[in-house]
């Protein structure tokens, strides 16, 4: 499943390294893409959306 997800306050590669961080510790075998200037982060994932979320949320970040 991919999920393409905008994230409004991702402001840097950091930000997006936490993201990644936070996915992968859900799915190791998540294929994650961010583009800091257009704020999307696309996912390839076998996890549920609403987890995916979940721990982007608690990693700081809120998906729009």
């Amino acid at each position: 499943m991919t999920l393409s997800l905008t994230i409004p306050d991702m402001a840097c590669s950091a930000c997006a390294d936490t993201i990644t961080q936070a996915v992968k510790a859900l799915d190791a075998a998540a294929t994650i893409a961010a583009n800091t200037d257009t704020k999307v982060v696309t996912i390839e994932t076998q996890t549920p959306e609403a987890a995916v979320k979940a721990a982007i949320v608690a990693a700081g970040y809120n998906p729009a």
